[in-house]
């Protein structure tokens, strides 16, 4: 099996802190469990970034139910992706940028990182817009002041240099279980009907024949399954040290598959909550064109008849958009390291990317006005989905080829239900364009 070196200077990124968390050989699974325990989180807040919500709201608005299936879809194949994104970290000890450095041309090696990039600048500039809608909404500021502050989000960043990647994965745990609590009490407070919700669930054609829930789905999917999420995992789960018997790899790949099956299965929940509220909300009540994330704010108030779950919204808002900053910043020095081998610390990587993306929200924003957020979030997430097919083969590739993996290549199971996927997805953005192409 080839493997590369793994060196890194950064304060708490992951390449650093390889193999700082040993796996106990014996003891409780439980206790096991915990010791593996946090990289599927680090990932999975990926998954309820606030361009999640922007597609989730305008689609439980818009459709009501009737696009739970696409999230419940969506989340299953990001589990089979991050999966393999595991397998290849594990048992390679290379994470995805490193293993196409080593296999591909420098041309397709720079292709990639750039649209992986692409990737990363389209999800930051949904935190941007996040974090701006969040102190807009709980702090009455402008959205573009917002846009200014977030940009300070650096000095985190650089205020846990020397810190351990087990205090980021708590943080991390803190912000989320603050996104689930909230979610759940704003359930509680509008009463959804579950049986319209399960319904949701089944399968329909809807997106088939509607340009804009097709247009919708594609968000939903990019935002669900994030590319550069693929090369994150790979790498922060070697965070965990593993022994290199054959037996203890074994062991090491079912707890990691543990940990990331509920971790994104918390994240399942938690865009079927808020796709949920916003069909139980909105469209039950007739306000099918709720698009934009501070229109649901505002509704929440006289809908539930307090302030309590328009606060709530707002904080799990904010809490959303700074746990994928945490994330982001991680996932461009592996990119960086990986197929450049240039290291930079991670606060200087994560000035870089927000001073990126601010241009591009400070322009939206000016130009499209306060309504026009939820257009370029739910934009930002299609971006995702478009660059998703260009992480998803290579890894494939490798996680199936013998002399990266071993005897832990991708079974013919595994390996067939990762290209339908690659399959769907691909299928799904090209039919996008071409319908885009035809509005045109």
């Amino acid at each position: 099996m080839f493997r590369l070196p793994t060196t890194a200077t950064a304060p708490f990124c992951p390449a650093e802190v390889h193999g700082s968390i040993p796996l106990p050989a014996a003891g409780p699974f439980w206790r096991r469990l915990l010791r593996v325990a946090g990289p599927g989180l680090l990932v999975s807040v990926g998954y309820m970034d606030p361009g999640n919500w922007a597609t989730d709201i305008e689609a439980g608005s818009r459709f009501g139910h009737a696009l739970l299936w696409v999230v419940l879809a969506s989340s299953l194949a990001a589990m089979v992706l991050q999966t393999l994104s595991l397998r290849l970290g594990i048992v390679a000890q290379l994470d995805l940028a490193q293993a196409c450095r080593a296999r591909y041309r420098p041309a397709v090696n720079l292709s990639l990182w750039v649209m992986a990039e692409l990737a990363i600048i389209a999800c930051d500039v949904a935190e941007v817009l996040g974090t701006a809608l969040a102190l807009h909404l709980l702090f009455g500021m402008s959205l573009l002041s917002g846009v200014a502050i977030s940009a300070l989000d650096t000095l985190i960043v650089l205020g846990l240099k020397g810190r351990g990647f087990r205090q980021v994965e708590a943080i991390i745990l803190g912000l989320v279980i603050t996104i689930g609590v909230c979610y759940a009490a704003q359930l509680v407070l509008v009463g959804p009907d579950w049986r319209a919700v399960a319904a949701g669930f089944i399968p329909n054609g809807l997106s088939a024949h509607d340009r804009q829930a097709l247009f919708l789905a594609i968000g939903i999917l990019g935002a669900t399954v994030m590319p550069h999420n693929l090369y994150l995992h790979s790498s922060i789960v070697q965070t965990r040290r593993i022994d290199r018997t054959p037996q203890a790899l074994q062991d090491g790949l079912r707890l990691c598959t543990v940990d990331t099956l509920v971790s994104l299965s918390l994240a399942l929940l938690i865009n079927a909550a808020i796709l949920t509220l916003a069909a139980t909300a909105f469209h039950a009540h007739g306000h099918t064109a709720v698009t934009e994330i501070q229109d649901a704010y505002h509704l929440l108030d006289p809908l539930v008849g307090g302030s309590v779950a328009s606060v709530l919204f707002g904080v799990a808002l904010l809490a959303a958009g700074q746990s994928s900053t945490f994330t982001g910043t991680i996932a461009g020095q592996v990119l960086m390291e990986g197929f450049l081998q240039l290291k930079i610390p991670c606060w200087q990587r994560r000035l870089a990317t927000r001073a990126i993306a601010l241009v591009p929200a400070f322009l939206g924003v000016w130009w499209l006005g306060d309504a026009g957020v939820g257009r370029l979030l739910v934009a930002s997430q299609v971006v995702l989905s478009l660059q998703l097919p260009f992480a998803m083969w290579p890894l494939i590739r490798l996680t199936s080829d013998a002399s990266v993996m071993g005897r832990f290549a991708s079974g013919r199971g595994l390996r067939w239900t990762a290209w339908l996927i690659f399959g769907a997805v691909s299928l799904a953005n090209v039919a996008l364009l071409a319908s885009l192409a035809g509005v045109a």
